[in-house]
């Protein structure tokens, strides 16, 4: 008998039980649908984590007050000292002393309500430099940013978000109330009048929060008109700009050295803590993709029980058709025949799940996202190993009963019925 007799025998079989064989396939079915949406959710995460992490600015070291843990061994907050300073931004901006860094940019914020006539809005007002711009790969879609001679004129300036000058002026970009653009207006920052001179990119959300909430001043007026620490010259964050990718890993190693030897501490009693980009990239990959492998694991028990299934079917039609079986080898048909039709069944019984899920799969993938707002991303090679684990599930499973079919002697096979 040849594959394609072998393939329609397989096909009549299965057709002759037409709901014996769709619940078998809907086994499958749910199970490739659940592993692929739940890869795809995963892979969808991973590059939405990635892409909001490179939105922060590029080749970027972060330096923050306070260490990872204190002399005593015991954790400490990051973030929640004072030991950063505008002296410390300056000494890393030294081209002789950090010939790997590229831009500096010291940064305090905190949480403030800002006015601009009747509206009213609660924003994150930072205090820092020019070179923020630069650093954190932002730019001013109107107006400009703050200069270096505002900085040391601690000029009452300020260019805003564009969430902020939408909750404030009602706009986005350009044109504000009445046709007025915000910039050239007044608002009250932290009970401060400000003028707003530019006005952000949009940069939309990441992990950090709405990256259009801001209000951007000089870091000077900030420390001497909004600042509560009791060090004015005090920052909450050092963003620092390599020079290039390859470089990065020596501007981490001039950073550390340099704050160590400023602060007068050691590597056990460091006050401060220095994360680059590329680890927090690779921290949130690595969180991401064995969340990944677990639902994933957890999906996949829906494809056991489909290959069981199949297995179960496929033995129940093995009994059944026992006096056909006797009939064929009767006539001829080789054990290696009986064989191959049986795992032929079973095969296009993966295979059609397989398809049926990948189908509904790629469904789920484009109409999930617009319900729980997180991308699916199904690659070509998931859709690929979809369809050949789906085959090589029903190889698997159907081994066993066409191996036992094929092992039925005639005389006992006909004698059975």
């Amino acid at each position: 008998m040849s594959w394609l007799e072998t393939v329609r025998t397989a096909y009549g079989a299965l057709r002759t039980r037409r709901m014996r064989s769709l619940l078998t396939v809907l086994g499958i079915l749910i199970g490739i649908a659940a592993v692929m949406l739940t890869v795809g959710l995963g892979q969808g995460a991973q590059s939405k984590v990635t892409d909001q992490i490179n939105k922060l600015g590029s080749n970027l070291l972060i330096v923050t007050p306070g260490s990872a843990t204190s002399s005593a061994g015991v954790r400490g907050g990051r973030g929640t000292a004072t030991t950063l300073t505008m002296d410390d931004a300056a000494v890393l901006a030294d081209p002789v002393a950090a010939p790997d860094i590229a831009r500096v940019a010291p940064t305090s914020q905190s949480s403030l309500s800002v006015l601009a006539g009747t509206a009213n809005w609660t924003t994150t007002a930072v205090g820092t430099t020019p070179e923020w711009v630069q650093v954190r790969a932002r730019s001013v879609s109107e107006g400009r940013f703050f200069t270096a001679a505002e900085v040391a004129a601690e000029s009452p300036v300020v260019v805003l978000g564009q969430t902020t000058a939408t909750q404030l002026f009602g706009v986005s970009s350009g044109g504000g109330l009445g046709g007025r653009s915000p910039v050239g207006q007044l608002v009250t920052l932290g009970g401060q009048n400000l003028t707003v001179i530019g006005l952000l990119t949009a940069e939309g959300s990441t992990a950090g929060g709405d990256q259009d909430d801001l209000a951007v001043l000089p870091q000077s007026t900030y420390a001497s008109r909004l600042s509560t620490t009791a060090n004015p010259r005090a920052v909450s964050t050092i963003y620092i700009e390599g020079r290039d990718q390859a470089s990065l890993s020596a501007a981490y190693q001039q950073t550390t050295k340099i704050l160590l030897a400023a602060h007068g501490v050691t590597a056990a009693t460091m006050d401060f803590s220095v994360s680059s980009q590329q680890a927090i990239v690779e921290s949130a990959t690595t969180i991401t993709r064995v969340l990944t492998v677990l639902l994933a694991g957890i999906a996949a028990i829906s494809l056991l029980v489909g290959g069981i299934g199949v297995m179960n079917i496929m033995l129940v039609s093995v009994t059944e058709r026992v006096r056909e079986i006797g009939l064929r080898k009767a006539l001829g048909a080789t054990p290696s025949v009986i064989l191959r039709q049986f795992l032929v069944e079973a095969s296009m019984l993966g295979l059609v799940g397989g398809v049926a899920g990948l189908a509904l799969g790629l469904l789920g993938a484009a109409v999930l996202p617009g319900w729980i707002g997180q991308p699916v991303t199904i690659s070509p090679l998931a859709a690929g190993a979809a369809l050949g684990v789906s085959l090589a599930i029903g190889i698997g499973a159907g081994v066993y009963p066409a191996s036992r079919a094929a092992r039925l002697a005639p005389i006992e096979a006909l004698r059975s019925e």
